[in-house]
């Protein structure tokens, strides 16, 4: 559900009762009016997500996700780490097949073994670089290091 700003509302709501005073002929300065007020909203609204989300990395926790599309999904981390490797391993793929092709065709079965080890290098490390991320730290003492 969005949310919505009560003080938005009520310049909506003042631009129209204007708009309905003055006539048609001002429609066009009265809703760009609103529109910069609008645009000066969003600007905010935008800032004060980037300013937590920066706080909350500086802790050491990760933002909350949200499906609004700001912060990237809402799916959850299994569902999102899912769709995530499924999407990867999926580009890998089909970048691996013409990547065979120019290999097998410049450098042999050499050429073609050394590109796969590279696609499936490339799948082990993001498999792992995400796994590390879903998985929540233990709280660390004073003076120990990571």
């Amino acid at each position: 559900m969005a949310t919505h700003d009560p003080d938005l509302r009520k310049e909506l709501d003042a631009t129209l009762q204007t708009r309905k005073e003055l006539g048609p002929e001002y429609e066009s300065e009265l809703v760009e009016s609103f529109l910069e007020k609008l645009d000066k909203s969003v600007d905010q609204r935008v800032r004060r997500q980037l300013a937590e989300q920066q706080i909350q990395v500086a802790r050491g926790t990760s933002p909350p996700r949200r499906g609004d599309g700001l912060t990237g999904g809402g799916t959850g981390s299994a569902a999102g780490g899912f769709a995530e490797r499924f999407a990867v391993a999926t580009v890998s793929l089909v970048l691996a097949i013409p990547l065979s092709a120019i290999a097998a065709v410049n450098a042999g079965l050499t050429g073609l073994l050394i590109s796969w080890v590279g696609v499936l290098g490339v799948n082990a490390v993001h498999s792992r670089g995400l796994r590390s991320l879903l998985r929540p730290r233990a709280p660390r003492g004073d003076g120990e290091w990571d």
